[in-house]
């Protein structure tokens, strides 16, 4: 989601060059590996870190709503608790509580 800060194999701080390279693969003549260079990715563990980065915020904000719900409301309409403390299942069943 949050492209990482370093690179998982060695270290290599990487967070910083992933706009860089969105920038430059944006050029229909400049390859990955070309845009890698440029940026100064020379192991193949840091341009794995950039390449295999899907940016998946941009597609689940599409998801997100546009009335936000509170949590404790959103939990009661899941579970449907009823006043006197049993759920709405339970109640329908006739179950008698002492």
């Amino acid at each position: 989601m949050i492209i990482p800060i370093r690179c998982f194999s060695c270290g290599k701080v990487t967070g910083d060059l992933w706009e860089r390279y969105l920038q430059l693969i944006a050029d229909p003549r400049k390859t990955d590996g070309d845009a890698m260079d440029e940026l100064g990715l020379k192991r193949y563990c840091c341009r794995r870190m950039i390449m295999t980065h899907v940016d998946l915020i941009e597609k689940l904000l599409k998801y997100d709503t546009i009335i936000q719900i509170p949590l404790h409301t959103r939990f009661l309409t899941l579970f449907r608790y009823t006043p006197d403390g049993r759920s709405e299942k339970k109640q329908n069943l006739g179950v008698q509580y002492s």
